[in-house]
């Protein structure tokens, strides 16, 4: 999968830089930038192994960034991606036997401001070719934390297994650095590892102590042998869950412009020197 896409990356700069060719193409603004990128999660919570710092979890993501300034870009994004936490993994034998498990697919909407290292040019293609770039914004997160139980995957939100209700829909606070290479006069590779800091400790379903009447699929012990007590510690409230994203992205300037002057998004269109006069051959005037 990962040699697949760096052949198709390959083969659409390659096509893309022999395009970009034209000198009427490189005359044309382009102020809209269509972002696409894979990448991987790896989450941290009460069910994550302190020694996996990268996880394998997949990650996809896609977004539409503006530059305000010079150095300064703004950008919407949709990334779907899925976690995971198992105590079969724990390196510590109380979390062995508590045996609980998670899986999550979710969906995260972010608004973010760039911040440039190096400032662009005056024209989109004048841009550097290598730039450091801080991201920082607000996120809407949608979760589902499920579990595997008889060989089907049940949604644990429902069943309040601590006795608590929590909403699917969570707010993070998305934040990173990336690296950005210019590969085309229109197309960039860059390279970007964000931290999302929740305000939730249940985006794997599990944070403080087992309740007075312990719910179904609260207690998993019991499945091995180690039957849980009521008021037992199941998690650690302390500290929120967290997740970070790492992605390798596409960045493709689209035959857009924003017209500054009101008139909402318009197409750029190539410029033929021929339209500049009329019929006489003398120089239109403009209006």
């Amino acid at each position: 999968m990962v040699r697949f896409c760096f052949i198709v990356i390959l083969l659409f700069a390659a096509f893309d830089s022999v395009r970009s060719q034209s000198f009427y193409a490189l005359r044309r603004e382009r102020s809209i930038i269509l972002t696409a990128g894979l990448g991987s999660s790896t989450y941290f919570g009460d069910l994550s192994n302190p020694k996996n710092y990268i996880s394998a979890e997949p990650s996809i993501n896609a977004g539409l960034q503006y530059y305000v300034s010079k150095r300064i870009a703004v950008r919407a994004e949709l990334n779907w991606f899925t976690v995971s936490g198992d105590d079969k993994d724990a390196d510590e034998k109380g979390r062995v036997k508590r045996n609980l498990s998670f899986s999550s697919s979710n969906l995260e909407i972010s608004a973010v401001a760039i911040v440039n290292l190096y400032s662009n040019g005056n024209r989109f293609y004048r841009r550097p070719s290598f730039n450091v770039y801080a991201f920082g914004g607000i996120a809407a997160l949608y979760m589902n934390p499920k579990t595997k139980y008889n060989g089907e995957w049940i949604a644990l939100q429902p069943l309040q297994t601590e006795g608590v209700s929590y909403g699917l829909i969570q707010p993070a606070i998305p934040y990173g650095l990336g690296v950005r290479l210019r590969m085309t006069p229109t197309m960039n590779l860059s390279f970007e590892g964000g931290w999302r800091k929740l305000f939730t400790d249940y985006l794997d379903d599990v944070s403080t102590v087992y309740p007075s009447v312990i719910p179904f699929l609260s207690d998993r012990g019991k499945e091995i042998g180690f039957p849980a007590k009521p008021g037992g510690i199941r998690g650690n409230p302390s500290n929120d869950d967290a997740y970070m994203l790492f992605n390798v992205k596409l960045e493709y300037y689209l035959p857009w412009q924003v017209n500054r002057r009101g008139n909402g998004l318009i197409a750029t269109k190539k410029r033929n020197a021929f339209n500049r006069y009329n019929k006489s051959g003398r120089l239109k005037r403009k209006r």
